[in-house]
């Protein structure tokens, strides 16, 4: 095992000890609540993150009202009418929800990104190797304002910079949240919202983020966001490893097979040890299959 470096007292560190300690304990299959130092970080104010959005490309970014349903059809979410300067600026009052995708391509942000990953990277790579596709993503949210239930690809840690929201994840890996046929549809490029039953919500463990708490989210926990009464701000660092990357082949695997009429595999908790499947995923994925 490697040692992890306690930081430096003369360091801005962005995750305490206890924190780190923590995630190690955590890391990478149980949610679990953390705390960080960057509350009132000059990037990640209102004003320099709508600079930022205006100097992205319209593809990294996503905003739309934001009082939804816990389930929505992706068709089926609705356009708030204004720019993305005018949300960020007036999201205060105007009911919207944004994100701002991989802002490590701006240069201060990707030293933010990496500056935090790094106190991580000793804990992470004991348990799932290295870090791999290191990205960041800033949410926006006005008062009120509801994330759907949905999965993401990626081990990720919400950091709460501004506001409240209370956070709901469910188990990873439970194919009565999602069916296998999902998963398989999402590695595939499908979209990221679920379908929510009323039922489910006795599943979902709620954590509470205030300005200084962070949250562990596990690759395809389900979660669902509710924000609390006043504008929110949050940052999401995330990243891959060999775990989340054979996750991905294996079900891609499983498409391939079902398109064929022929039987799936499982995948199991270490999808990174299924050798033999990833192998022929990989070979007949180059012979075109």
């Amino acid at each position: 095992m490697t040692a992890h470096r306690p930081i430096a007292a003369t360091e801005a560190a962005t995750f305490p000890d206890h924190a780190r300690a923590t995630f190690a304990a955590a890391y990478p299959d149980q949610p679990v609540a953390l705390s960080h130092n960057l509350v009132d970080h000059t990037l990640l104010s209102l004003d320099a993150l709508a600079m930022l959005a205006e100097r992205m490309p319209a593809s990294s970014v996503e905003y739309n009202l934001g009082k939804l349903p816990l389930g929505v059809r992706p068709e089926d979410t609705p356009s708030n009418g204004l720019t993305l300067g005018e949300t960020i600026r007036t999201i205060e009052t105007n009911g919207s929800w944004a994100v701002l995708k991989n802002v490590e391509r701006d240069p201060a942000y990707a030293a933010l990104l990496d500056a935090a990953l790094a106190e991580l990277a000793p804990i992470v790579a004991d348990k799932t190797g290295p870090m791999l596709h290191r990205e960041a993503f800033i949410f926006l949210t006005s008062p009120g304002s509801v994330t759907p239930f949905h999965m993401d690809p990626e081990h990720n840690i919400l950091l709460q910079i501004m506001g409240s929201k209370m956070m709901t994840i469910f188990p990873a890996r439970d194919e009565a949240l999602v069916p296998a046929q999902k998963s398989e549809e999402f590695h595939g490029g499908g979209h990221r919202n679920l379908v929510w039953q009323d039922g489910f919500k006795a599943l979902g463990t709620p954590f509470p983020l205030h300005p200084g708490d962070a949250v562990h989210v596990p690759v395809k926990a389900p979660h669902f966001v509710e924000n609390g009464a006043a504008v929110s701000v949050s940052l999401s660092v995330t990243w891959r490893s060999e775990r989340s990357v054979a996750e991905g082949e294996l079900h891609s695997f499983n498409a391939l097979l079902r398109r064929r009429s022929l039987p799936v595999g499982q995948i199991s908790a270490r999808p990174e040890k299924q050798g033999v499947r990833r192998l022929v995923y990989r070979i007949m994925r180059k012979l075109g299959a």
